[in-house]
């Protein structure tokens, strides 16, 4: 037999008075038993009253093949109709039909997920959408508007996010459509601390009323009785109606937080629904706002101050500390390591019944995980049950009451969390402030520094893990797990069905099928997909596994996400600019390519011998083998008009398509201009003012070039220079270089000046005529090529015996860095009439 809740039991100590000699400890002890006992019973109140509603709502759906909301409706009409309650109607249709024990619903089975009209389709446009959290869910309840709000408020930082909180929960069922939070200030005014489904205009416009008659959350408050406003028209007589127009919301309740004179707070419930709020609407806002009275009456951000207590200990001025409690929290803001400031609550008589919390550091971490400001407010004994009675209690009440320092050896403590036992281990140092406490500790546990040691690893890593127990619906992040999908924790972790909304299309339907393939049948997955966030778009991994029942449900699922949008981009970049490289690559062969085969055209005989004007002329060219660096070295030597010749031999600055392009020009124009006969200095200038008029082209160089014109009937030959090195001229045993006439490189000054000389040659005479690859070393004096190359020529003609002196010479020089070209002009005895050029 269950024993009457609304008695006391006898296991428990009864309402012993302060005069009886009860200890505190007993008493907070007692006062939270009761408290808890009596939420337990409202909870299972509403709990059993929805349950009839439901049963009663699926009878509707299945007789008349309507949805859930359209069922709901019927039941208000019909009970409105008949003048009866909402719980009388249900039991009524229940009792018609007989189908109270039978009905699917009344057996709590969740409906099907493919059933209402509002089903999400697919990707692929068959099925269910993987992204529906309901179809994965095991057991047989159906959770009720309040289930998860209990949770879900232990996360809340501000009013305004228990306003949402509270409309979210009761939008369905209670029809709640704007939720507004009043604070009783000091003065006794109202501030709207916390709103949720009006704009922004009407908070600002209801951000402060004063303590008028006519306002019905005044009236709320001071009456400490909820205040329910059903008929618009005769309210709008009474109290003065939030809302533009006020037929906005034609039903309104405003509850007071406690239920009991001198409030802290008022909540508001709006509705655009017409008609009276029914009984179970009635409870279930009553044990909303009941929930919610804990986080309401502590000091959430933006919440003005308290009035002050009945005893007086929390008025302004009652104690020097209590104005300088801003101050400890900015101190405590700046310490390291957890501290709290304590303020002891005072019984009628004089003795200590319990601590609040006023202050914390935000390194100040409970058993629970609650850190920093989130413990604020609480009470030490309704918080933490345990501590009273014990050694560390004893420490608080010495130390406020003769000011002595307290410092504990390390001892254990356990606390009962959602029915799984946690231990730590913890040194603590309790020092008086004023009438107040200062406790700091010493977490000892090795699993704080495994804790701390695998958030460095998930910083450091970008990765964070993820638990989703299918059992309670309750989804845990770590912290990284926000910071790698840029979510305010706030906002708590992310629902299945909020995904969609955040992945790139295109990625939609390969993660709904991993989803579906671990939820649906429990296999491990490793998938990559793509998010969108404010900085762009993120590239993630996921690996999860499910663990299951006996029936092979899956009732939770654990895992990691990853950051790979560091090592995509370095991917991506990695092949750009492989790619950039290939193409480069392919450019410069291909120029390669092209320059050869140009310079092969125009020179298309790397050697050969010709008898040109009665002389004997050796040619050689040899290219560098660099790669793409293809010269600009060339050579022409042709028959002119009445019998005479041409020798040239030039050099373009550069290695390069344009290097080749630019000897093109200048070879073929230097020819045509001889032919015409045109003296050699203004050969020269012309070639000048051709490189200075195309400078900025493609073929834009400087150049060297040295020039002469053979004429036959007295074997004497002109020659000019542009800054090219000295011809060589060998007669007999000796080999001179030539003194140069004035003449810098073309294209290197406007007006340059170029000058001639003349010299008759002999019967048996060579003279060279050469490019800087033939006496150029790197680091070496150019001098010391010349001798190198006189000597060399010497001793190949007048030792070895060489008949062809210019390949001699070229083939001597094996390993060169620039283009090599030669020509030896040799007189013999006979004379020829054919060229080349």
């Amino acid at each position: 037999m269950e024993s009457d809740p609304a008695l006391p039991d006898p296991a428990l100590p009864g309402p012993a008075r302060p005069d009886e000699g009860a200890a505190p400890g007993v008493l907070a002890l007692a006062k939270v038993v009761a408290r808890l006992r009596a939420e337990v019973v409202d909870l299972e109140g509403v709990a059993s009253m929805t349950a009839v509603v439901e049963r009663a709502k699926g009878v509707l759906m299945a007789q008349a093949g309507v949805p859930a909301d359209t069922a709901y409706e019927l039941l208000l009409t019909r009970a409105a109709r008949h003048r009866r309650t909402l719980m009388e109607e249900c039991w009524i249709t229940l009792g018609r039909t007989g189908r109270a024990a039978r009905s699917g619903h009344g057996s709590g089975q969740p409906p099907s997920p493919t059933a209402g009209p509002d089903t999400e389709a697919p990707e692929d446009g068959s099925g269910p959408s993987p992204f529906e959290t309901v179809q994965y869910l095991p057991g047989t309840a159906r959770p009720t508007p309040l289930s998860g709000l209990a949770d879900a408020l232990a996360g809340a930082r501000t009013c305004g996010d228990i306003a949402h909180l509270l409309r979210t929960a009761l939008s369905g069922e209670a029809g709640v459509d704007a939720v507004m939070i009043y604070t009783v200030t000091a003065a006794g005014t109202l501030e709207l601390t916390g709103h949720a489904g009006i704009d922004a205009a009407l908070a600002a416009q209801w951000s402060h009323i004063p303590p008028l008659a006519g306002v019905a959350a005044l009236q709320a408050v001071a009456e400490g009785e909820p205040l329910w406003l059903e008929d618009p028209a005769r309210d709008a007589t009474r109290y003065l109606l939030i809302g533009d127009p006020p037929t906005r919301w034609p039903s309104r309740a405003w509850i007071p937080v406690p239920e009991e004179r001198a409030a802290e707070a008022a909540v508001g419930f709006l509705r655009t629904r017409p008609g009276p709020f029914d009984t179970a609407t009635r409870s279930l806002l009553r044990r909303s706002v009941r929930l919610c009275a804990g986080p309401l009456r502590g000091p959430l951000p933006g919440r003005p101050p308290r009035r002050p207590s009945r005893d007086g200990r929390d008025g302004a001025g009652s104690d020097p500390v209590r104005d300088d409690v801003d101050t400890v929290q900015r101190i405590f803001d700046a310490l390291p390591g957890p501290a709290v400031l304590l303020l002891p609550l005072w019984t009628e008589t004089g003795a200590v019944e319990d601590f609040r919390i006023e202050a914390a550091a935000p390194e100040s971490v409970d058993v629970a995980g609650r850190r920093g400001k989130e413990l604020v407010g609480r009470s030490i004994l309704e918080t933490y049950p345990t501590v009273a009675g014990s050694a560390l209690w004893d420490a608080y009440l010495d130390t406020l009451a003769t000011g002595t320092t307290y410092d504990s050896e390390p001892f254990a403590y356990e606390e009962v969390l959602a029915g799984v036992p946690r231990r730590s281990t913890y040194s603590v140092r309790v020092s008086r402030l004023g009438g107040r406490l200062v406790v700091s500790w010493i977490r000892h546990d090795t699993g704080e520094r495994e804790a701390r040691r695998l958030a460095d690893m998930q910083r450091l890593g970008n990765l964070g893990w993820a638990r989703w127990d299918l059992t309670t619906n309750t989804i845990t992040w770590s912290e990284q797990v926000y910071a790698i999908f840029d979510r305010d924790p706030a906002q708590g972790p992310m629902t299945l069905e909020e995904l969609p909304g955040h992945l790139v299309p295109d990625d939609l339907p390969r993660l709904g099928t991993a989803v579906r393939r671990l939820l649906g049948e429990g296999l491990a997955v490793d998938q990559h997909f793509r998010i969108t966030v404010a900085d762009g778009v993120r590239h993630l991994r996921i690996v999860a596994e499910a663990q299951t029942d006996a029936d092979g449900t899956a009732v939770e699922v654990h895992g990691f996400f990853q950051d790979l949008t560091a090592q995509r981009d370095a991917e991506i970049a990695l092949y750009e600019s492989e790619r950039a490289i290939l193409v480069q690559r392919g450019m410069l062969q291909a120029e390669r390519a092209l320059a050869a085969r140009l310079q092969e055209t125009l020179l298309p005989i790397p050697e050969q011998t010709l008898e040109l004007a009665g002389l004997s002329v050796d040619v050689a060219y040899i290219p560098a083998d660099s790669g793409v660096n293809v010269g600009g070295d060339w050579y022409s030597a042709i028959e002119l008009p009445g019998g005479n010749a041409l020798f040239v031999v030039g050099d373009v600055a550069g290695h390069s398509l344009a290097a080749v392009g630019t000897m093109a020009q200048l070879r073929f124009t230097a020819k045509g201009m001889a032919v015409t006969g045109s003296a050699l200095p203004d050969v020269l200038s012309r070639l000048n003012t051709l490189l200075l008029h195309t400078a900025g082209d493609a073929y834009a160089a400087n150049a060297t070039m040295i020039m002469g014109c053979y004429r036959a009937e007295d074997r004497r030959l002109t020659w000019v220079r542009a800054g090219h090195l000295p011809p060589l001229l060998i007669r007999g045993d000796e080999a001179t270089f030539l003194p140069q006439p004035e003449g810098i490189l073309l294209g290197a000054a406007r007006d340059p000046v170029f000058g001639q000389a003349v010299i008759d040659l002999l019967p048996g005479d060579h003279l060279l005529m050469y490019t800087d690859g033939l006496v150029e070393n790197p680091g070496e004096d150019i001098g010391v090529g010349f001798d190198r190359l006189a000597g060399t020529a010497l001793r190949l003609l007048r030792t070895d015996g060489v008949e062809a002196l210019a390949p001699a010479l070229a083939a001597l020089r094996p390993r060169h860095r620039d283009d090599i070209c030669v020509l030896d002009i040799h007189v013999p005895d006979g004379s020829a009439a054919s060229g080349v050029g």
